[in-house]
């Protein structure tokens, strides 16, 4: 692999809403986001719905499928019953962990039943909805800071020269509290915030991307948590070096949820 991903995957909807824009844009991702003929051996999935005291990987045997998890209450009766019954990642996890103990991010813990998560099963089933490439997943730390998350990328990035594709599944503004249903624009907050990240990251000022809280306009209202932010910091680290961004889609839905995501190459 030659780069990682941030993708925004905002609602649950996702999975069946023809009307969101981001479902198209995920849905054309093989022929329109990755290089013609790429195919991963595995991918890795940091997502803000897997949120940890210390970082845990996820291991399912590739003889073995991942379950699916429906992490969302509420939503329309359809969502229930897809599924994405993806090959486990062990050893691609197994590597994982070894990398981040080599790095100081011990004590790594295994995760022998745990499933994908819908901040990765939702956005790999319109990426890959074949479910033939072996998936695993990788826990974000809420309680530590972006910094940490950044450097837990870099321990990860010998990742992509072995052919893994390594994807940050979160959102770019994430205030549920926040949203609505009807057709007004999204709120002044939400999209200076998502301005600002979008400025910040296109022109590499990485530093003051791992300092949103004190550089980003209404960070605390677009980000009241952190943990559908820190996957950004995990795929900028993972990338190496400073890497060279590009914005590869841009939508809102429920008013003030932004699918803002981007491409990182090592430059």
């Amino acid at each position: 692999m030659e780069s990682t991903f941030f993708v925004s995957h905002g609602s649950p909807t996702l999975s069946i809403d023809e009307t969101l824009e981001a479902r198209h844009f995920l849905k054309s991702w093989r022929s329109q986001v990755m290089p013609p003929g790429v195919r991963p051996k595995a991918i890795l999935v940091v997502s803000g719905h897997w949120d940890t005291d210390t970082p845990e990987v996820n291991v399912i045997e590739a003889s073995s499928v991942n379950d699916t998890i429906y992490d969302f209450y509420g939503f329309p009766q359809p969502m229930y019953q897809l599924k994405y019954p993806a090959p486990g990642a062990a050893s691609v996890a197994r590597r994982v962990k070894s990398l981040l103990i080599e790095a100081g991010f011990g004590p790594v813990r295994e995760d022998t039943k745990r499933g994908l998560d819908h901040g990765a099963w939702v956005p790999l089933l319109l990426m890959y909805p074949d479910a033939d490439i072996p998936v695993c997943q990788l826990s974000v730390q809420s309680r530590r800071d972006a910094t940490y998350h950044f450097n837990m990328g870099r321990a990860i990035a010998p990742l992509l020269s072995e052919g893994v594709l390594i994807i940050g599944s979160g959102s770019a503004t994430h205030n549920l509290r926040a949203v609505f249903f009807d057709n007004r624009p999204p709120p002044a907050w939400a999209t200076d915030f998502d301005n600002w990240l979008k400025d910040a990251v296109l022109s590499r000022r990485y530093d003051e991307v791992n300092h949103f809280y004190d550089k980003a306009p209404s960070a605390k209202m677009a980000q009241p948590w952190p943990d559908h932010f820190y996957p950004l910091h995990v795929a900028i680290g993972a990338a190496g070096g400073n890497p060279i961004s590009e914005l590869i889609h841009t939508s809102w839905s429920a008013g003030s949820l932004s699918y803002t995501s981007f491409r990182f190459k090592a430059a």
